[in-house]
């Protein structure tokens, strides 16, 4: 999140932040934020604040975004066209090296953007593009009955981190990193939150009612 914020600063043309501002674009408070740019030495000036470009270069070194990443996407259905195009990939440094599906009606097809296109390969071509050398992370974007077979393929090709949208979990050796991006429990914890402000409301709602005076029998005669 402070590598996001502080690139939009570059765009910007902001040359310099206070922990205080960047604490609040990233929401977070500015002691939390200065603890944890700590890990990476201090960068602050007293008075001054953060020199952005700087600061930027360091996280991106730190989180290795310093040199660029092949990225392999097995699943060329919706969301693998919407993954392909999205430009914020190669933004950051990451590269599509490969698209793979199974069936047949999309291998051969092209997509991406003009100067960016990508063919859609063969699942049996897998190994071979990562054998290749270009492809450090592996992304999932197949239906759920697929997702361990693609796992298991892409693991023992010798990829370590995956990126897995299918809805299930993974099983993977301990050394292989998995990241799951799953909507559906997204938005499950955004609707737990919503009942529980419902809830408070309503129980507000109660007690406010409950300790509202209650007119005497002079008053109620009258």
């Amino acid at each position: 999140m402070y590598h996001r914020v502080l690139g939009q600063l570059v765009d910007s043309g902001v040359t310099t932040v206070s922990s205080e501002e960047l604490a609040q674009s990233c929401g977070v408070s500015s002691a939390k934020l200065r603890k944890d740019l700590s890990h990476l030495g201090s960068y602050g000036t007293r008075g001054v604040g953060y020199d952005v470009r700087f600061l930027t270069y360091q996280i991106s070194r730190e989180l290795g975004l310093t040199q660029p990443w092949g990225v392999i996407i097995v699943g060329a259905g919706n969301l693998g066209h919407a993954l392909v195009q999205y430009r914020g990939f190669a933004s950051r440094g990451f590269e599509v090296v490969g698209l793979l599906d199974s069936h047949p009606d999309v291998i051969g097809q092209r997509l991406g953007s003009i100067g960016r296109e990508v063919v859609v390969q063969p699942i049996g071509e897998l190994e071979v593009v990562v054998a290749q050398g270009k492809a450090h992370i592996g992304v999932i974007a197949t239906p759920a009955e697929s997702a361990q077979d693609v796992c298991d393929r892409l693991v023992n090709a010798g990829l370590r981190s995956i990126l897995n949208f299918a809805p299930v979990v993974l099983n993977v050796p301990a050394d292989v990193e998995v990241r799951k991006v799953d909507l559906a429990v997204e938005l499950q914890i955004l609707a737990f939150h919503e009942q529980r402000r419902t809830d408070e409301l309503q129980k507000a709602k109660g007690a406010d009612a409950s300790s509202a005076p209650v007119p005497s029998a002079e008053v109620a005669t009258s």
